[in-house]
């Protein structure tokens, strides 16, 4: 049975004295959690801070990006490495918005895992449509196409975890019905039994993000293919957070 993972991506909020007070909250509010594994993604500059907040916690830390260079003359660029030192066990690749305003390719998101996977970091690497796309009928294509090129060349993903973002549900108010989320995350998980056979199929989390909330994801998290959740704006306040956790109890 995959143990489900609730994620909380803080995007460009927070400062570090914000994002430690609340990763102190939340901290106090999953103390008892053992039925979810819990992760937050700070901005860079809050790592230290929330990671001093969380110690002798069970939530990991994760980065929002890394470039896929170890070193060198990439001004502004934070390597896995750095990542791996500052604390973090995860990082996330691909998202939608970095795919949107700041040029992130297929090609992009392998070169970011690989150079994650050879720190020890964990990669949720996220995937999904526009509305656009979804509209023209080619969501299992674009799917298809993200899920090949980002990850298709590597031999082992265990250590992976997927994230089923449809675009028009990010940050809209918007969020895919159960039954469109279950569909995309059947239809990933063939793809990824098609490709690196059924057990890894089967052991692999699919996380679904798309303006999660309290109020819905118990309907979401009931259906047998999510696995979890990546939460925006939810896991800001940490009595959304916190509900949304135990919504997969």
């Amino acid at each position: 049975m995959r143990t489900p993972l609730v994620a909380g991506n803080w995007k460009m909020y927070t400062t570090p004295s914000t994002a430690a007070e609340l990763a102190a909250r939340i901290k106090l509010d999953t103390v008892n959690v053992d039925f979810a594994d819990i992760a937050v993604f700070p901005p860079y500059i809050c790592i230290a801070a929330v990671a001093e907040a969380l110690k002798g916690s069970n939530i990991e830390i994760g980065a929002q990006d890394i470039f896929w260079e170890p070193e060198g003359a990439y001004t502004g660029a934070i390597s896995a490495r750095m990542i791996a030192e500052s604390g973090c066990a995860r990082v996330l690749v691909g998202h939608s918005e970095r795919r949107t305003y700041f040029g992130e390719t297929d090609e992009k998101v392998l070169k970011k895992t690989v150079a994650a996977l050879s720190e020890g970091l964990k990669p949720i690497v996220c995937i999904g449509e526009t509305l656009e796309q979804r509209e023209a009928g080619i969501t299992e294509t674009i799917l298809d196409t993200q899920l090949k090129d980002g990850i298709g060349a590597l031999k082992n993903i265990d250590a992976l975890t997927i994230a089923y973002e449809p675009v028009w549900a990010i940050g809209t108010g918007k969020t895919a019905t159960p039954d469109q989320a279950d569909e995309a995350h059947k239809y990933i998980r063939g793809l990824i039994a098609g490709r690196w056979g059924d057990n890894v199929s089967r052991n692999i989390r699919i996380l679904y993000g798309g303006s999660v909330k309290p109020d819905n994801a118990r309907s979401l998290w009931e259906r047998e293919d999510i696995d979890g959740f990546l939460v925006g704006g939810a896991s800001l306040k940490a009595d959304s957070f916190r509900d949304i956790v135990n919504s997969v109890k």
